[in-house]
């Protein structure tokens, strides 16, 4: 892999992206150059890269206060009648460029904590009555997972999930209490289809586990392109 072609790659993605260069991650991604192949090797960082083929990193758009994502949140729902999901973020952010990168969103929380958050700056205010209404219908997908009858009350397991959204599946894992039943709170993108859940005291360790296991075929952050044999390899783990 040379420098050349490298720069080549931002430059031409940056071109397809309306001229804003991609992160590292989604750069990855589109082009299949891993940071394996630049980082150590031509930079020390993706910004230096970025800036040696001529354009500007990216900034985390930080004029944004709370009470201002919230609200153009809010306007974003009014507009669509329902609480927005990633993809109407991207297309409003890519034909209004006042609107907030959702990534920018993002640092509020999850879809959940951003919904909690939404419903108190929304209630008391004229003319938001509409969008208390969508907080308060919204539930975030949930997986319910049986426990072991031999655990005691008092012990916290914790999970290590496989979901599957298109073509991709997703390896991460929650924390939850209960008696008969535990329920994981998954905040994730609409149409994502529950595959398997693994029971562990060690969530932090198993979900590396996997990922470590799956680390050839990961494509972004903790997404992965497993294949049949992959998914039944997790699939036959209850407990770990």
């Amino acid at each position: 892999m040379t420098r050349v072609h490298i720069i080549h790659e931002i430059n031409r993605t940056a071109k397809e992206n309306d001229g804003k260069p991609l992160g590292r991650r989604k750069f990855e991604t589109e082009t299949g150059i891993k940071e394996s192949d630049w980082y150590g090797v031509y930079w020390a960082r993706w910004g230096d890269a970025v800036r040696e083929a001529g354009l500007s990193p990216n900034q985390f758009q930080l004029s944004y206060g709370k009470e201002v994502l919230l609200d153009k949140y809010a306007q974003l729902a009014k507009e669509l009648g329902h609480l927005p999901v990633s993809g109407d973020l991207r297309l409003k952010a890519h034909a209004d460029k006042t609107f907030p990168n959702p990534k920018t969103l993002s640092r509020i929380g999850t879809k959940a904590e951003l919904v909690k958050q939404l419903l108190v700056y929304c209630r008391g205010r004229n003319g938001y009555e509409d969008i208390v209404k969508l907080c308060e219908a919204y539930a975030p997908p949930k997986l319910e997972v049986p426990t072991d009858d031999h655990k005691t009350s008092d012990v916290t397991i914790g999970f290590v999930y496989l979901v599957k959204s298109g073509r991709y599946f997703k390896i991460g894992r929650s924390n939850a209490a209960g008696r008969r039943t535990y329920e994981l709170d998954l905040q994730l993108p609409e149409k994502t289809k529950a595959v398997h859940v693994i029971r562990t005291d060690d969530p932090v360790g198993i979900e590396a586990y996997w990922h470590t296991r799956f680390e050839s075929k990961r494509k972004n952050g903790e997404w992965f392109d497993l294949d049949t044999i992959d998914v039944s390899a997790f699939k036959r783990r209850k407990v770990m």
